[in-house]
């Protein structure tokens, strides 16, 4: 029998962007140059990113079991399965069942829950979709919300400016009771600082601050979820991983500002991909 299984392997579940620099469009040259193989599942078409005032879209939905049950006939298995932007309840079915049929003991699984930023949820998500995506957190060994989504997935009242160790602690806690051994929430706002809050099961947990620069650009979430789900399928401390992504992110963004790229376009990550080990 021929095995396609010899090299290291992530499924990356979300939507593809052909312009713009989000979800499949970043995992797949991120996740190579750390030297894993990047298999996407669509989950949708996009010519570019919501972001843009116009855009072509075509969902994936229906089609996404048929290509799923393909791999089934080639006896893919999967170091690691990451998951992006989920658009339906149907579509988080599939997802789990995808994680069902393909985990193995060895198999690492990073769920980005994509749902909302500055204290909101996107207008796609329902109350029906956000209590859905509450039962894929409990899949994940990897869970990479930002602050919002915490809340969401916590039903903790979102609150702009400073937010204590105290109560980040507690977040993360309530997080890891959905069944995550390890979790970065990402983008915590710390006066001229942005940090991510590292908390793994046994552990302390731990505040991880940067100085904040220029504005908030899309895709950014897709780089920091690829760089850690590469790491964890690598072995590399979740620490050091969380802080890698962080300084690779801001290299990103200061070049991005040099070169004068539209916040819409994304961080020119191309230019460090050699970088990434």
């Amino acid at each position: 029998m021929i095995d396609h299984n010899r090299q290291k392997k992530i499924a990356v579940i979300n939507d593809i962007s052909g312009f713009g620099r989000c979800s499949i469009a970043v995992s797949m040259p991120i996740i190579s140059a750390m030297k894993v193989q990047c298999c996407p599942v669509p989950t949708s078409i996009f010519s570019n990113h919501t972001g843009f005032p116009e855009f072509f879209f075509e969902d994936y939905t229906e089609k996404m079991q048929l290509y799923i049950d393909n791999w089934k006939k080639l006896n893919l298995e999967f170091n690691g399965i990451q998951t992006g932007f989920l658009g339906s309840e149907q579509q988080i079915e599939i997802v789990k069942k995808f994680i069902e049929d393909f985990c193995t003991p060895g198999t690492v699984i990073i769920i980005d829950p994509v749902m909302g930023d500055h204290g909101t949820t996107y207008s796609t998500y329902t109350p029906e979709l956000c209590q859905s995506m509450k039962q894929l957190v409990y899949y994940a060994d990897i869970l990479t919300p930002n602050l919002t989504e915490a809340c969401i997935l916590t039903d903790t009242p979102f609150h702009e400016g400073h937010w204590t160790m105290k109560e980040l602690d507690r977040l993360a806690h309530k997080l890891a009771e959905q069944g995550p051994e390890k979790i970065v929430i990402t983008g915590v706002p710390q006066k001229k600082f942005v940090s991510n809050l590292i908390f793994e099961k046994g552990g302390d947990t731990k505040l991880l601050r940067t100085l904040r620069i220029g504005s908030e650009r899309s895709g950014t979430g897709d780089v920091f979820s690829s760089i850690v789900a590469a790491d964890a399928v690598n072995h590399v401390p979740f620490e050091e991983s969380v802080r890698k992504a962080s300084r690779f992110i801001k290299k990103c963004i200061l070049r991005s500002i040099e070169l004068g790229l539209p916040k819409t376009d994304g961080v020119c990550f191309e230019e460090f991909l050699t970088t990434l080990k």
